[in-house]
């Protein structure tokens, strides 16, 4: 009887030189980012006695929430001592608007540019495309005398209008190069039956678009939520985002320095763009892999 050769690939080592290497890299990375979350998370939850003590490491002995709702409710953010609450409704009333408006406009700037060229349609998608390159601190000031001739400076339609334009050109880029890895026979055989511009958008591009449309939200939430200078200029004191009244409440150089509040602060700023992320962050990566970072 002959013998059966196997096939297949060689099983690997588990404790091959190169997994050893590449998951060292790997835990060390993870550690890096999650010790520092560690000390913010155990110091938010132990009382002023306890973090005098100087061991930053240690868990708390004594749980305790007062600290999150000190900074939720009560913590001073300047001349006002109503918490962060403020602050996080200013930023929801600013993320929603720009969110949708930015990347309404972005899509169809994109499939516009894919598939339906006019005369001058790559100097126009040129100047988006350098518009993505712009310092921002460039356009500060002609934004401000704009909005104040508008009537609009120290408002949060200001800081709407402000990321809504900076929002548009990275995300026409992205939406573009998306809409081009669509293959242009579906486009073809949608204009042979008779489908118009806003038919075929609407009808066959969108539906096909969940994955870059995961990617634009996510960045724009990302950017916008975590925005803290346009907010600082534009908004006006009363309606600083939550970034700000963060800034303000960690900065603040008046009566003892609540470290535990400052960490509760923190982590209720962040916690909004880090439950959008893990919630669909799989769709993130397919919208990348789909064709957001192609020519």
């Amino acid at each position: 009887m002959h013998s059966v050769e196997p096939t297949g690939r060689k099983p690997r080592r588990v404790l091959s030189t190169r997994n050893i290497i590449l998951y060292g890299f790997l835990i060390v990375a993870a550690l890096y980012w999650l010790l520092p979350l560690y000390v913010m998370i155990v110091t938010s939850l132990k009382g002023m006695p306890e973090i005098r003590l100087g061991n930053v490491f240690s868990p708390p002995v004594e749980v305790t929430f007062a600290p999150w709702v000190k900074a939720w409710d009560s913590a001073c953010t300047g001349l006002y001592c109503e918490g962060l609450k403020v602050g996080f409704w200013n930023s929801v009333q600013i993320l929603i608007p720009s969110v949708i408006v930015s990347i309404a406009i972005a899509s169809v700037n994109g499939y516009a540019l894919s598939f339906w060229r006019f005369k001058g349609s790559e100097f126009f998608f040129t100047v988006l495309l350098f518009g993505a390159f712009i310092p921002y601190q460039i356009m500060i000031y002609p934004l401000v005398i704009i909005l104040r001739e508008l009537h609009l400076f120290s408002t949060l339609w200001a800081v709407i209008i402000v990321h809504t334009i900076f929002g548009m050109p990275i995300l026409t880029l992205l939406f573009r190069n998306y809409f081009a890895s669509v293959p242009a026979e579906l486009f073809k055989a949608a204009r042979v039956d008779g489908a118009g511009f806003w038919r075929i958008f609407l009808q066959i591009m969108l539906p096909m678009s969940l994955p870059i449309f995961v990617v634009a939200i996510i960045l724009q939430v990302t950017g916008i939520w975590n925005d803290f200078l346009f907010g600082v200029i534009y908004a006006g004191t009363r309606n600083f985002p939550m970034t700000v009244q963060l800034n303000n409440i960690v900065n603040s150089s008046q009566g003892v320095k609540e470290y535990n509040v400052n960490m509760a602060a923190t982590l209720l700023t962040g916690l909004l763009p880090l439950v959008v992320y893990f919630i669909s962050g799989k769709l993130f990566v397919r919208g990348i892999a789909a064709g957001a970072v192609k020519g």
